[in-house]
């Protein structure tokens, strides 16, 4: 293929009738949907890793920590795309926009995710800093928010980068409750130019890109925080 013909496919799928939009729109929505399941999973997960962790403390959480083990095995054992269908056709059967319940459905299955990530990055700290905090007169959630979860998170933050890459990739199956985000895109603008190829590639290189842009960000957090460590 030389680049006149390559040339003519890039403006016949992409910049004719403005059919870019179509991709740049859709990547909008993966960015809105990921970043709203990650914030919702973040806030799902913290709780049940302290569910957990409280029920192994105290046996007055038992019952908190039996429920917490049972979502993590279901969400972990089921398809993310059969927990999104079933939470779209079931749960929210009257939902006239699928953004918001594909936010919930990703959000509901990384919060399982996320809590076995911040139940291993809390029972990484020593336990002398728990004590040490008490002794001070601090409460137990004084103590978490002021001087255990600060350091946990220092040590959870490659792995929540991790879960964050997993999320952002597996919003492309929300074309199956018909939400626009990038893979939709594309395969709109394949359903008009019957070119399917340079459409899926052009969608696969802008997964790549803001994967490679996250692992760098990522990265040079990390590499400030391992400083702040050592002044």
């Amino acid at each position: 293929m030389n680049f006149s013909v390559l040339w003519d496919k890039i403006y016949y799928n992409f910049i004719y009738e403005d059919r870019y939009m179509m991709l740049v729109k859709g990547l909008g929505n993966t960015l809105l949907i990921t970043l709203g399941s990650i914030l919702l999973g973040i806030i799902i997960g913290l709780f049940l890793a302290l569910f957990k962790i409280s029920a192994e403390n105290n046996k007055k959480f038992k019952i908190l920590g039996i429920l917490s083990n049972i979502y993590i095995t279901v969400i972990r054992g089921t398809p993310v795309i059969l927990q999104l269908m079933i939470i779209y056709y079931a749960i929210f059967v009257s939902a006239k926009d699928p953004i918001p319940v594909a936010i919930v459905a990703f959000g509901v299955n990384s919060g399982a995710y996320i809590a076995e990530i911040f139940r291993a990055g809390i029972q990484s700290i020593d336990k002398g800093q728990m004590e040490a905090a008490r002794s001070l007169g601090l409460n137990f959630r004084t103590s978490m928010q002021l001087v255990v979860l600060p350091q946990a998170f220092k040590n959870i933050l490659p792995a929540l980068g991790n879960e964050f890459i997993t999320l952002l990739k597996e919003t492309s199956v929300a074309t199956v409750i018909a939400v626009p985000e990038l893979l939709r895109g594309a395969v709109n603008i394949r359903n008009i130019t019957y070119e399917p190829y340079i459409t899926y590639i052009a969608a696969a290189l802008i997964y790549l890109v803001i994967v490679v842009l996250f692992t760098k960000l990522q990265g040079l957090l990390e590499r400030r925080l391992s400083q702040s460590d050592h002044r």
